[in-house]
């Protein structure tokens, strides 16, 4: 691997966006140069935010030196639905008013280099195969965990986003008949192991309790409640708040063994909740697996929470910036 590889980054986020520059180390690793971050509602609208993020990035560039020719390639990570192959951001429920955006086209008129867009599932798990806790591996999955729960796929060596990006929406599967609802479906995946998902588990059981004339003191008011919350219940002992966890750890377990004997991966990497709370989570979760996933598969396959913590938007980004052959 070069030293000499520069890349450029543009994380499009509902809230946040960020410009991040990068450069390939001899050592396979990602040394980020420079990065500005702005809101997104700031900026008026799709095109006025390309304008932001070409001004940054340029920015960027000119105070070390660099021209706009100058990166090997320009990735974006942005939320689905999007199309991979054209470079057009197609109304991602995040980003209202991005309709049919033609952001690869929109940055060639100020980069004379490749434009490479993925969904940040995608672009998360390419990250954690190239620089993270996947490296090394050809089959890997990455399951986001965040506020939402979606995966990115890395089989046979490569990538793969499905006939139109739409490969590896594990959160729509439906785990159970009945249950919080994610990705407008009860008792799928997502409902049980999300952020937002274990915030709704905790809201339930409290409305459950407070029914019986019952409360818990570190949820005086359930609406206000969220993971974070309940985690730091659960790592006190809270009796209830460990409940909450357990559950999302079981509906982990049935999820991850369906995709570990679909896929027969031989590394799981989970992010964000997990990644911060796997004591929670591990034995629970791999309790279900034992029972639910072949012997075979699950005998080749570990799992792991996400290797690269907080930068692992800002890597995501610049991870497909050097295109995915």
């Amino acid at each position: 691997m070069k030293s000499d590889r520069l890349l450029l980054g543009f994380d499009i986020g509902g809230t946040k966006c960020a410009a991040v520059l990068g450069r390939e180390t001899p050592s396979g690793d990602i040394d980020i140069l420079g990065k500005t971050r702005f809101p997104t509602a700031e900026t008026g609208g799709p095109a006025a935010c390309i304008d932001r993020f070409c001004r940054e990035a340029e920015l960027l560039l000119r105070e070390r030196h660099f021209s706009p020719e100058s990166p090997i390639g320009i990735g974006i990570s942005c939320g689905s639905p999007l199309d991979s192959r054209s470079g057009r951001i197609l109304s991602p429920p995040n980003l209202p008013g991005w309709d049919d955006v033609p952001v690869a086209d929109l940055l060639k008129r100020r980069f004379p280099v490749p434009v490479f867009l993925q969904n940040d599932a995608n672009a998360c798990a390419v990250a954690e195969w190239k620089y993270g806790a996947g490296r090394g591996t050809r089959n890997m999955i990455f399951l986001t965990f965040g506020t939402g729960m979606g995966a990115g796929l890395i089989l046979d060596g490569r990538l793969y986003s499905g006939t139109n990006d739409n490969a590896g929406e594990c959160g729509h599967i439906r785990l159970e008949p009945y249950g919080p609802v994610g990705y407008g479906k009860a008792g799928s995946m997502e409902g049980f192991c999300s952020g937002g998902g274990i915030a709704r588990l905790a809201r339930m059981r409290l409305l459950e309790l407070s029914q019986c004339g019952r409360s818990v003191s570190w949820a005086p008011e359930p609406e206000q409640v969220d993971a974070k919350l309940v985690a730091e219940a659960a790592e006190r002992g809270d009796a209830l708040a460990l409940e909450i966890y357990r559950e999302s750890a079981r509906h982990l377990g049935k999820g991850v063994a369906i995709l570990m004997d679909l896929l027969n991966p031989e590394c799981i990497v989970i992010g964000s909740v997990f990644a911060r709370s796997e004591r929670l989570f591990r034995e629970e979760m791999e309790r279900v697996i034992r029972e639910e996933a072949l012997p075979l598969t699950r005998s080749v396959c570990r799992i792991v929470p996400a290797g690269l913590g907080e930068r692992i938007g800002d890597i995501a980004c610049l991870a497909i910036a050097g295109g995915l052959e």
